[in-house]
């Protein structure tokens, strides 16, 4: 019994890992972990039947481009604050009870259903997909659901061993996972039901996840011409990107590097803009990973999900983050090569089966139409070869 319940919870405890891993990439032990878990991602990006497991399906380095996406994003801290917030809260009643031999814990969340903790922790679960996006880590939280739910069985069979009929009057009144009358309403009894209810949460899961995919790539603040598409970081740059991309594209120090018969994708930013390291490879001050603000940042990611998008981390924050001079507003492109895309939309750039390549970086002064610096870059992001956020 004890060895299943370790394989369970070593289990659960590698979902948070690989879900937790924006807090691991911003921190000085990236390199230890990517060492072990980057070629396992790499390997998924190598065959199209399973290379959309590393792809994301909601905005990570972008200003959500709507209000829809911007409610999706705060309910991802909710649901991650409030889920971990009560599991521990559960953990301390039952730990509690354990060290003063009271029994089983029957009060507080315990009188309603039997199980908080776990859903508690599936709670958080969500609240940690929506934090980051990958499509595995949606795999991994169904397969930690089907876990609890067996888990929660063995436990039930051993308090039923060691307390009788009073856990059983116990059981009577109380749901699993939900309270007991509605519970009995939505999930069958029989083990043919809970089947297909698990299928049909799989269904939900992950046809919701590749929905908001479509619905995100649908709204994301495009421009485009011919062969070149552009991305707005954030909300108020596009209105300059749409008056002055088409400018830019024709400046003779960018123009020359631009291939006619190649697509590329290209990200309008700030300067400044701290997640451009995720992008491409623009400099040693954009490897987060490198800083000595994880905390702060972590702290930001959860609490403040859209500030360190629209004005940078406050512990890197520069003066003239928007870079306003005079009559200067300079921006950065980083341009990006797509190959492998078929479709002539100016979304398919964001197709899951792409190849991304960083080509060049141009800081530009969008009201001069000036190139104030340009350099070629190296083909990796600021994260090497790990496959990094699209949008």
């Amino acid at each position: 019994m004890n060895t299943k319940k370790a394989v369970f919870s070593g289990a659960v405890v590698l979902y948070f890992i690989i879900g937790l891993e924006i807090l691991i990439m911003i921190s000085p032990f990236a390199g230890f972990f990517y060492s072990v878990f980057n070629p396992f991602l790499l390997e998924l990006a190598r065959y199209p039947a399973t290379k959309w497991l590393s792809a994301f399906f909601l905005p990570h380095m972008i200003v959500p481009p709507d209000g829809f996406l911007k409610s999706i994003r705060v309910l991802g801290s909710v649901l991650f604050v409030g889920g971990v917030t009560l599991f521990f809260i559960c953990a301390l009643q039952v730990y509690s009870h354990k060290f003063l031999r009271k029994g089983a814990v029957l009060k507080g969340l315990y009188s309603y259903i039997r199980h908080p903790q776990y859903l508690n922790l599936a709670i958080a679960g969500i609240g940690l997909s929506i934090l980051w996006p990958r499509f595995l880590v949606v795999i991994l939280w169904l397969v930690m659901v089907l876990m609890y739910y067996f888990l929660a069985k063995d436990e039930e069979r051993r308090m039923l061993k060691q307390f009788g009929e009073s856990y059983r009057a116990y059981m009577n009144k109380t749901g699993m996972f939900l309270p007991r009358g509605l519970e009995k309403t939505i999930l069958p009894s029989k083990g043919v039901g809970r089947i297909m209810i698990y299928s049909l949460l799989c269904a939900i899961a992950l046809g919701g996840a590749f929905g908001l995919r479509a619905y995100t790539i649908r709204h994301l603040p495009l421009w485009n011409e011919g062969n070149v598409t552009a991305i707005s970081i954030i909300d108020e740059d596009r209105f300059k990107m749409d008056h002055r991309m088409g400018d830019i594209i024709r400046l003779e120090e960018i123009n020359k590097r631009i291939d006619t018969d190649s697509r590329y994708l290209a990200y309008f930013l700030p300067q400044n803009y701290i997640m451009q390291g995720l992008i491409a490879d623009t400099g040693g001050e954009w490897r987060l990973y490198k800083q000595h603000h994880t905390i702060s940042m972590i702290i930001d990611w959860i609490f403040h999900p859209f500030r360190h998008l629209e004005e940078g981390h406050h512990a890197m924050h520069m003066p003239g983050m928007h870079n306003i001079d005079g009559n200067a507003v300079v921006r950065r492109l980083i341009f990006l090569k797509i190959e492998n895309v078929t479709g002539e939309k100016p979304y398919d750039v964001f197709s899951i089966n792409a190849k991304r390549t960083p080509v060049f970086m141009a800081d530009v002064d969008i009201h001069n139409l000036s190139v104030l610096f340009i350099k070629d870059l190296p083909r990796d992001t600021g994260w090497g070869s790990v496959p990094t956020p699209i949008f």
